[in-house]
């Protein structure tokens, strides 16, 4: 029988766009949490890995977030061939 009520506030854009993936893999929130509780659960810890980056990490990332020293590549292949110059 569930019994068991989780509350939780979350920013409303975060909620939305997580809510608009779950709809595409045709899962409610509900369910998401289920699934995320029984994993943890299960693995006696959290799902995923979880760490802070490096200081190279997190400016990487800052810089990836502001747009600089971004590639795009047509293809994978693509990707993997520009490694090779």
């Amino acid at each position: 029988m569930k019994t068991a009520v989780i509350h939780a506030r979350i920013e409303p854009q975060i909620k939305r766009q997580a809510e608009g993936v779950l709809h595409n893999l045709g899962i409610s929130p509900t369910e998401a949490i289920r699934i995320f509780y029984r994993q943890i659960m299960l693995r006696h810890g959290l799902p995923f890995a979880v760490a802070v980056p490096n200081e190279c990490t997190a400016a990487t990332l800052e810089k990836s977030r502001r747009g600089e020293h971004v590639q795009a590549f047509e293809s994978l292949d693509a990707m993997f061939e520009s490694w090779k110059r």
